[in-house]
């Protein structure tokens, strides 16, 4: 019968999860009223992708440059509204789509028949061929796609250069990474033999690496599947027909050749000649800035929460019990990073205010909580009944007795552990970035964007978060010490 309450209250909670999305109801084609009324495009986009979309430094700040972002900001301009970029991985693109937390996506992005399924796309506005990186020492040995049989290629997860390496070259395995800087490290230190990309990007990353060469392996392409186009939300035709306005004009200009790539090649041009991290601390210094603000404020809530399902999980009413032990368990049954994907895109779709920033709190602090309350509780168990036995013949009440006689020596005992899980917290905020949260890990990824290079961001992203975990576990060690000689 116990059993049975248990996974009722399991059933329960779950429901709550899932409930909100019957609430989300197919919207009517006012898109692109709507994008009016509010006076912003907000445009999805992946900036590891030059020419296409990547960063440059201007005036010690991010700004967002290239083919793609060129076009949105003509099209923003078309409609009369303004341009909000929200930067984020490929594979995440199209979810954030789905969920509406952006008007669009214009990220070099192919419109596939799989993906014609469940999204709007514009007319073609760019189209070029498919390519592979390859290490120029190998340049010998790879020249068409027969060359790599057995070999490793990387592909971006979700793209259409994973699809055909996939389809065309059955003989290899396939490395799919969410970022093409990632697999640009993972070429040049031969985790992988080459990688597919597209042929303007290809030939940008090689330009600024003289280690690296571009090919053309041969890969026989269905022309409905090639070149690149806006995706909009299904259904949102008044958007498309503007877009394919705007990509009419463009067109009849030739500004994408005219205008739009030789700025971009200008950026890039500027960004190699950049390429000392010191001409970046600006971008690692706001990753710490926002690296310490959600670890600070999800430590507070999750301190609290946790002491809150703490003390429900050693309530004596099975219904606060169950409600505790369903909680801490379904969250530390599940990973941090689909934590964080459902509440920015699944409670986002419900509430689409929800800020990147916010969703990333409220996710890591609800984690942080299921752990803290197993720590707390384990702390109070550990307390002899005696003392809990002496203090209520004193007179005091079961409050009084948590308040002064358990929590102070339980919080005593469980420190080291409490202290390990927020020295934890900062490492593990770094999944945030994948849902556009500017902390640390997306600073590193936009300055590998910007200057071409790989390991030494990442060094020095491991050296600062070194630095920040080592100076708070000094921190906790000293008030450790305070409470041993309390």
């Amino acid at each position: 019968m116990k059993k049975n309450k248990f996974f009722l209250f399991i059933i329960i909670f779950l429901l709550a999860l899932i409930i909100p999305f019957t609430h989300v109801k197919a919207a009517s084609d006012n898109y692109l009223q709507k994008v009016k009324d509010k006076g912003t495009l907000v445009v999805g986009t992946s900036a590891d992708y030059p020419p296409y979309e990547f960063t440059a430094k201007e005036n010690g700040k991010t700004k967002y440059v290239g083919l793609d972002i060129s076009i949105a900001e003509r099209f923003a301009k078309d409609i009369g509204v303004k341009l909000k970029i929200r930067n984020m991985n490929f594979d995440s693109l199209l979810v954030a789509l789905e969920t509406h937390k952006i008007d669009m996506v214009i990220a070099g992005m192919n419109p596939t028949p799989e993906r014609k399924t469940s999204v709007a796309f514009s007319k073609i506005y760019y189209t070029g061929n498919q390519y592979m990186l390859i290490n120029k020492s190998d340049a010998a040995r790879f020249k068409k796609i027969k060359d790599f049989k057995g070999q490793t290629i990387g592909a971006q997860t979700g793209s259409l250069q994973y699809s055909l390496v996939k389809q065309q070259m059955k003989g290899n395995d396939v490395k799919g990474l969410a970022k093409l800087n990632d697999l640009v490290i993972a070429l040049q230190s031969h985790k992988v033999n080459a990688v597919a990309m597209e042929e303007a990007t290809a030939k940008a990353f090689a330009e600024n690496n003289r280690n690296l060469k571009v090919i053309n392996p041969g890969f026989d392409i269905d022309a409905s599947q090639t070149g690149s186009a806006i995706g909009f939300s299904k259904g949102a035709d008044s958007l498309v027909t503007a877009a394919n306005k705007t990509i009419d004009e463009i067109k009849k200009d030739n500004l994408i050749n005219k205008k739009y790539i030789p700025a971009a090649a200008k950026n890039m041009t500027a960004n190699s000649k950049k390429k000392s991290m010191m001409n970046y601390w600006t971008y690692f210094a706001k990753g710490i800035e926002y690296t310490l603000i959600i670890t600070v404020v999800s430590v507070f809530f999750g301190f609290v929460l946790g002491t809150l399902f703490a003390l429900m999980r050693l309530s004596r009413s099975k219904f606060v019990h169950g409600l505790a032990v369903s909680y801490i368990e379904f969250v530390r049954g599940t990973p941090l990073m689909v934590q964080v994907m459902f509440v920015y895109f699944g409670v986002g779709a419900v509430i689409q205010s929800l800020p990147a920033l916010v969703a990333g709190i409220i996710a890591v602090s609800l984690n942080s909580a299921a752990y803290v309350a197993e720590v707390i509780r384990s702390g109070i168990e550990s307390i002899p009944s005696g003392q809990t036995e002496a203090s209520r013949s004193l007179g005091m009440s079961q409050k009084e007795t948590y308040r002064y006689i358990i929590i102070p020596q339980a919080l005593k005992n469980i420190w080291p552990a409490l202290g390990n899980e927020f020295v934890t917290l900062i490492k593990e905020s770094s999944i945030v970035s994948i849902i556009g949260v500017t902390d640390l890990m997306y600073q590193m990824q936009l300055v590998q964007s910007a200057t071409y290079k790989g390991v030494i961001p990442i060094f020095i992203t491991m050296v600062i978060y070194f630095l920040m975990t080592f100076g708070l576990s000094k921190v906790l060690g000293y008030f450790e010490g305070k409470m041993k000689h309390a």
